[in-house]
């Protein structure tokens, strides 16, 4: 990838490595004799909808606004989970979905009735109560937390009309994560598997991450789907479909010093553009870079809101930053371009593909009027 003949900023997906994915997570899907489908939140760019529908056929939602992206992009009705629907949104997100999962029993008993006549499989989201998440900002299953009926709120008898369970413990997470959690739900929740059609088992799968044992979780559901072989069983990954997939390209606009720090100041932000960085946190890696080695040029990376900890550090390069110069963030396409903000109107950054016959196609500009249309 031809990085100085990028504009910059702008996001660059490459196209042979998300068919590389595709193509582990249609082995996957296959072989299991499972269904995976796409997390909207996690990676929602339209406009490779077409490659990803060669692999894959159907998409998970997390609003109204994802619902419709599935129907009217994707080409199919979403498996939608929302954490509380609205009586204005609903009927909207009725016709664009298949199934709808409901957070509470409430939520269930106040929507439920109007599904009847739509042809929707409506489910619950459950809480087991257990997760391997250490970072609380992304553990669905935290004390107190908002998300899933606990065991004990069930009895012994799911609802009428409760045709499925969701359940959403995982976050970039192992085969062996995804082990321990189903023989906790299959402890507390399995008494009601004769009473449903499927179970999805939500997302956090990083099967393409190097590393990841993708032989282990296909023996794992094969082995549950033999116990439960009524259910269908649902897998929906976000960043699993775009892992390593694509970067960041951003300049280097100015260099500041201040009591030996040295920052270089760059046309993206970790708070509009890589906000994860920020909230999870976690350092990305720099191409061309390394972690702080005494002696070689090292700088933080500054972005360009004007939020006090819009940085990142430290990074060393072989030579001293130039301006103009290119700094390239690795792996910076799933989570990404779904969160980010145009906070300050800082120039929001383009989104193009490096194609699989090594050309590069710029998709998409922002500017001004993407601002303005923002506000009132």
């Amino acid at each position: 990838m031809d990085y100085c003949n990028i504009p910059s900023p702008c996001y660059v997906l490459d196209e042979k490595s998300l068919r590389r994915n595709l193509e582990l997570i249609k082995l996957v899907k296959e072989r299991a004799g499972v269904e995976i489908i796409l997390a909207f939140k996690a990676f929602a760019m339209w406009s490779v909808f077409p490659i990803i529908r060669e692999y894959i056929h159907f998409s998970t939602a997390s609003s109204l606004a994802e619902a419709r992206l599935a129907f009217e992009e994707m080409g199919s009705p979403a498996h939608t989970y929302g954490p509380a629907y609205t009586d204005k949104e609903f009927p909207a997100i009725m016709n664009c979905s298949s199934h709808i999962t409901f957070n509470s029993l409430a939520q269930f008993e106040r929507f439920y009735p109007q599904t009847q006549f739509n042809n929707i499989s409506c489910g619950l989201r459950i809480n087991p109560e257990f997760s391997d998440v250490e970072t609380d900002l992304y553990n669905p299953c935290a004390p107190g937390s908002r998300l899933g009926v606990v065991a004990d709120l069930l009895g012994d008898k799911l609802p009428e009309g409760v045709e499925g369970l969701h359940f959403h413990t995982l976050c970039e997470s192992s085969s062996y994560d995804l082990e321990k959690t189903l023989n906790v739900v299959d402890d507390k929740f399995g008494r009601f598997f004769s009473q449903i059609k499927w179970l999805n088992m939500g997302g956090g799968h990083l099967m393409t991450r190097e590393g990841y044992d993708v032989e282990h979780l296909i023996s794992l559901l094969k082995s549950f789907k033999a116990k439960y072989p009524h259910l269908q069983i649902i897998l929906e990954p976000g960043s699993a479909f775009v892992w390593r997939t694509g970067v960041l390209v951003s300049s280097v606009i100015d260099i500041v010093e201040n009591k030996g720090i040295k920052t270089a100041m760059l046309d993206v932000s970790f708070a509009c553009h890589m906000p994860d960085c920020l909230e999870m946190p976690y350092k990305p890696t720099i191409v061309g870079a390394t972690n702080a080695i005494p002696g070689k040029p090292t700088y933080r990376m500054g972005g360009n809101s004007c939020l006090s900890g819009d940085f990142y550090g430290d990074w060393s390069f072989e030579e001293e930053l130039k301006i103009g110069e290119r700094i390239v963030f690795e792996d910076m396409i799933h989570y990404t371009m779904v969160k980010t903000t145009m906070f300050n109107g800082v120039s929001h950054p383009g989104m193009g593909m490096w194609t699989k016959d090594n050309e590069f196609r710029l998709i998409r500009e922002f500017g001004y009027e993407d601002y303005k249309n923002r506000m009132s």
